[in-house]
């Protein structure tokens, strides 16, 4: 299992995620930056080792808050990518870490 983190604490709109993602993810550099070249990569994992990767998104409750519709399509998109999966030699897991207490 390869963990992929990424640190949503500084992520407040659909387009930072996209960055976000897209770095943890080592993303190609044709990644188109909305949510069908996020699905499209999710579903792919070409670039990354065979594998399954599990992406950890932690305070996803920041993009919760301050785009809220922006976090429902991004979660969308995630659900979606976990179930689609191209390549059974790379698959992919979502955590969303929760708050420390």
């Amino acid at each position: 299992m390869i963990e992929h983190v990424l640190d949503g604490s500084g992520v407040r709109s659909k387009r930072t995620m996209y960055t976000a993602i897209a770095k943890t993810l080592s993303f190609p550099d044709w990644f188109g930056h909305n949510l069908d070249g996020l699905y499209d990569c999710l579903t792919d994992l070409s670039w990354l080792p065979k594998g399954e990767h599990v992406l950890i998104w932690t305070h996803s409750e920041v993009l919760a808050a301050a785009d809220p519709s922006g976090y429902r399509a991004i979660r969308e998109v995630l659900d979606d990518a976990v179930e689609g999966a191209t390549d059974p030699s790379r698959t992919l897991s979502v955590v969303l870490a929760k708050p420390q207490s």
